[in-house]
This record gives structure tokens, C-alpha cells and sequence, in this order.
């Protein structure tokens, strides 16, 4: 019975995020490629593979500290949200609440490195009203993580300021070294979230000290699923809602008149979000699903004639809907 017990911790202690080839702008054959996921590991754990065949992620030397997830600039790299953002929704009421990290001995909730924490995490406490202190231990000596993760935290709290600016309630997030009052911390809840916590006790001892169950395989013909978590936590986080004309920050493409109406845009797409209709009559639409978009700018990089460029703001009712970014009579 024990060693069954051992192999499923086992299991679950798989520090490896989840890679969906699709999303990948090296498969997509974007141009420039992209290495952010390999500069961001501390470990040497993530490397290109050869031939535009994406990346191949090393278990032996990763440590699940999520920095090539944070720097991923598609979602093509993923680790589960929903622990964290129970753990951050449990905390409602919680002037204390806090993020830590796994080797920072401070008490509360913990992730394996605050290499994990995105902006939809930090969106979803502002839009929770849950003042957030994100505590990590010795982080130049540190063997899961790397130095550069608490400047990487101030990264991923100014993307979070832009995200939750029309918002009119930002995030409020503390990034600290723990301390030894820190590391005989007790979690404290909001009585909402104190049954539901104690529920999941048992669990959570498990969670919170190994890395994540793996998250199952991304079901590419469903369309739903092509867009990673992450973008789909910070569109759900934008609370309160804005109001229809208030300008919400989101980059995604605009296409101008130079545009001849090739497929390269569309395919690059690690989401998708650009479809490219061809109509009955000979013409072609080029439509953006700007919710599914996740700011690549893969497209932009890659358009032939430099036709796409970056807006940073949308109106807040684009979110949901899909844009006409061109309409021609013609193919080319």
C-alpha cells in the first residue's frame, strides 16, 4: 500500500509544465523563431529542437520553477492555475494573504518557485480585492529557481498595472524576502473559503509541497481549447467590467492597406485567433478573435510585406467579439 502511495506522489511531483506543440511559434515557423522559454531557464532544461520541431523539455534537470512559462509569450508552456488561484480566492478577507515560495519557509500557501506567478494570478486578487504579499527565500541560492526572480515578479506586476488599468481597482501586491516571523505564519481564511479549504486539507499538504499533477494534453480540434489558461484568467479577471468604450489594455495586431493578402499571418497563429476566410465571390476577410489573442506579435514579425502592426488597446466590448481587420475583392 505504501510504495502505491509513493509512486502516485511520484506521479504528481512531475515538475515538467505542459508543452503544446501548436502554440509554439517555432513550430508555427514564425519568423525570428523564439528562444525566451530557453534564456529564461536557470537549469538548461529547455532546448530547441532542430528542424522547427519546437522544444524539448529535459526532466532530469528541470525543477519546475515556471520561468519559461512566465516568459512564454504564447501559453505554449503551462502549469495549472487553479491551485493558486483557490489558494489566493480562499484568502478573501485576509489583509495577510500570501503567495510563497516552496524553499522560503514562510508559512501559508506555497508554490514550488514564484517563478509561477502570471499576471492573470495577480489580476484575479486585484479583481478579488485581496491585498497580495508574494514572499521567496534566498533567491541567489537558490537551486529550484534563479537570482532574477523577484525582478521578474516586478515584470509580471507592471504587465498586471496595464492589464487592470481601465479596471478602476488595481492589484495590490507586496514582493518581499520572508522573514522568520513569515515562516511561523499560519494560513488565515475567510469563513467563506475556511470549509471549502478544510475540504481540500488533506490535499493541499500534498500540493503545496510537490510540484503539480500534469495538466492532460490539449485537445487541438476543439477550438475552445486552443487558448491558453493564462489568457483566459486575465479576460475572466477583468473586474470590475469595464465600461463598453473604455480602452482595455490587450496588444494584438491591426493590419493596413499594404497587406496582399497572403495566408502567412494565419498560419503562424499559435492560437488561431487569426482566421483567414476566403468568400464565394473571390474575396477574403481576415478576421481576429481578439479574446484568443495572446500579444505574440508572431504575425507581425512574419507578415511579407509589414502590413500588421501592434495596438495596445481595445475598446473593452471588443474582447468578446471577432474584428474585421481587412476585407478585399481579391486574392493578391
Amino acid at each position: 500500500m505504501l510504495r502505491g502511495v509513493l509512486e502516485q506522489l511520484g506521479e504528481m511531483g512531475n515538475a515538467l509544465p505542459r508543452y503544446t506543440a501548436p502554440r509554439c511559434l517555432l513550430t508555427r515557423q514564425a519568423v525570428g523563431g523564439c528562444d525566451q522559454c530557453v534564456t529564461a531557464c536557470p537549469h538548461s532544461a529547455v532546448e530547441v529542437v532542430a528542424g522547427n520541431g519546437g522544444i524539448a523539455l529535459d526532466p532530469q534537470a528541470c525543477t519546475g520553477c515556471g520561468l519559461c512559462v512566465q516568459a512564454c509569450p504564447t501559453g505554449a508552456l503551462e502549469y495549472d492555475l487553479l491551485p493558486p488561484l483557490q489558494a489566493i480566492s480562499d484568502q478573501k478577507g485576509n489583509p495577510a494573504a500570501t503567495l510563497t515560495c516552496s524553499q522560503s519557509g514562510a508559512g501559508g500557501p506555497n508554490l514550488t518557485c514564484l517563478g509561477r506567478v502570471t499576471p492573470a494570478l495577480l489580476s484575479a486578487a486585484g479583481a478579488w480585492r485581496v491585498p497580495l504579499t508574494l514572499l521567496h527565500g534566498d533567491c541567489a541560492g537558490c537551486m529550484v529557481g534563479s537570482a532574477e526572480v523577484p525582478s521578474k515578479l516586478h515584470e509580471v506586476v507592471e504587465d498586471t498595472a496595464k492589464l487592470r488599468g481601465a479596471m478602476g481597482q488595481a492589484a495590490q501586491i507586496t514582493i518581499r524576502a520572508a522573514t522568520p516571523e513569515d515562516q511561523a505564519g499560519d494560513l488565515k481564511l475567510s469563513r467563506r473559503g475556511a470549509f471549502g479549504a478544510l475540504l481540500r486539507a488533506g490535499k493541499q499538504q500534498v500540493a503545496y509541497h510537490l510540484p503539480d499533477k500534469p495538466l492532460p494534453f490539449v485537445d487541438w480540434s476543439e477550438p475552445a481549447e486552443r487558448t491558453p489558461q493564462e489568457w483566459k484568467w486575465r479576460q475572466q479577471t477583468l473586474r470590475p467590467a469595464p465600461a463598453p468604450e473604455e480602452a482595455v489594455y490587450w496588444p494584438a495586431p491591426l493590419v493596413d492597406d499594404t497587406c496582399i493578402d497572403c495566408p502567412v499571418c494565419a498560419n503562424v497563429c499559435p492560437t488561431e485567433a487569426i482566421t483567414r476566410d476566403l468568400q464565394p465571390d473571390g474575396g477574403v476577410r481576415l478576421l481576429l478573435s481578439l479574446g484568443d489573442c495572446t500579444g505574440c506579435m508572431g504575425c507581425v514579425r512574419s507578415c511579407p510585406p509589414q502590413a500588421m502592426h501592434q495596438q495596445s488597446h481595445w475598446r473593452g466590448d471588443a474582447l468578446g467579439a471577432q474584428i474585421l481587420l481587412r476585407e478585399s475583392d481579391s486574392v493578391m
